[in-house]
């Protein structure tokens, strides 16, 4: 009797799609694993539009906005100043560290007064005139 196709099985062309369609989700799972290890970008933030170089756009590792870094610098910046009191420094001790790190008085009456105190530099130049 000669050879049937066993009627009850796939067909050819529905094992190749299959194959294929398995084939595709392994690249996909291989190329997120590597965006993982390399951009350290994990599937949560890659789902809320994170790409390498890009942040997501929600989320807790979602960019932050000009004002609450600012906000976030302030608190960082007091919890430095408390961090060094409790160590025992001295209130000048403290000064020189924040305006060193450029933490604490940050005010327009602060700045002009940075300015006042550094006295002006001038350096004359010889000019030739012929």
């Amino acid at each position: 009797m000669p050879s049937v196709k066993n009627p009850n099985g796939p067909s050819k062309n529905r094992l190749i799609a299959r194959a294929a369609s398995l084939r595709k989700q392994r690249q996909r799972e291989s190329a997120q694993g590597k965006l993982e290890k390399i951009h350290k970008i994990t599937k949560e933030d890659l789902a809320r539009g994170a790409r390498p170089g890009l942040l997501p756009n929600s989320g807790p590792r979602k960019a932050l906005g000009k004002k609450a870094q600012r906000k976030l610098e302030k608190k960082l910046g007091y919890a430095i100043r408390r961090k060094m009191e409790r160590e025992g420094l001295s209130k000048m001790e403290v000064e020189k560290v924040e305006e060193m790190m450029g933490i604490g008085k940050t005010s327009k009456k602060s700045a002009a007064e940075t300015e006042e105190t550094t006295p002006a530099t001038t350096k004359e130049v010889e000019m030739d005139f012929s």
